[in-house]
């Protein structure tokens, strides 16, 4: 089969294994339309062809994902609310394919994972991550709130004061705090983490596919209710946000590199 390739994506189909790679290192591999569709590509062709034991996610040089490029966050706030939900359901929807692929999802992650980045990769069936990587809920230092699933994801897997934490305040966590936590499936040197993935796709491709899949379907259906009603509570938020004082001052700060000043917002200056 022809390898899928876009200008933010590519597939490479290693015969029981895709590999999608997010090329878009320049932003740090932040989400775009075109990576979109194609990790949509890929899903859909893991789910049809029975060759395939796992589909590893990755990002392009060092750094997993920054999730949503806030260049373009930026022109949310001249957008209607009905177009500024539907950006975010495109998001909500990749989450959701995730979450419903029969087959294995891995996240690979060097480097880091932040915002909508850190809800793709909590999003798949295990994380596989170097030790020296971070993992940032990034959304409040834009003035924003979580989106993909991450409410629901940090929920589940975090301690409650932990996970409050991680989403008030912004700050990267350490891999190795994570993997300690169960969070992370694996932890490898800086630079190995493909490597260990694909000996978890290799193991994974020698296992019976359909039994696989209930069990997938099985755990992952424990925790859909919550998923779908995060997400759209999510939505709701996330649109709100987008154009709200809050999100231009930090989306604006983050563009001009300068640190927010919210403190001016609550003392209404």
């Amino acid at each position: 089969m022809t390898p899928y390739t876009n200008p933010h994506c590519e597939i490479s189909d290693l015969g029981d294994r895709l590999v999608v790679e997010n090329r878009n290192a320049a932003r740090r591999n932040a989400l775009t339309p075109e990576f979109y569709d194609g990790l949509h590509h890929a899903l859909r062709q893991a789910a049809e062809d029975p060759r395939i034991g796992a589909v590893l996610i990755m990002g392009e040089g060092d750094f997993f994902c920054a999730g949503g490029d806030l260049t373009v966050l930026a022109t949310a706030q001249g957008m209607t609310e009905d177009a500024r939900r539907a950006r975010i359901d495109a998001l909500n929807d990749l989450i959701r394919a995730v979450v419903a692929c029969p087959r294995p999802v891995i996240a690979v992650v060097e480097g880091g994972a932040a915002g909508a980045g850190l809800s793709l990769a909590l999003a798949c069936d295990m994380v596989i991550a170097a030790r020296d990587a971070r993992f940032t809920a990034a959304y409040v230092n834009a003035g924003l709130v979580p989106d993909g699933g991450l409410t629901a994801a940090l929920t589940a897997c975090l301690p409650p004061q932990m996970a409050l934490q991680m989403a008030l305040t912004g700050q990267p966590v350490p891999a190795e705090r994570l993997h300690a936590l169960g969070v992370i499936a694996q932890l490898t040197e800086p630079g190995e983490a493909i490597m260990a993935a694909m000996a978890m796709a290799d193991r994974l491709a020698q296992g019976p596919a359909d039994a696989q899949a209930a069990i997938k379907r099985l755990m992952t259906g424990a925790r859909a209710t919550l998923l779908e009603s995060q997400l759209t509570a999510e939505r709701d938020a996330m649109a709100a946000a987008l154009a709200a004082p809050e999100a231009a001052e930090g989306i604006g700060a983050f563009l001009a590199k300068r640190p927010p000043d919210f403190r001016r917002l609550r003392e209404g200056q």
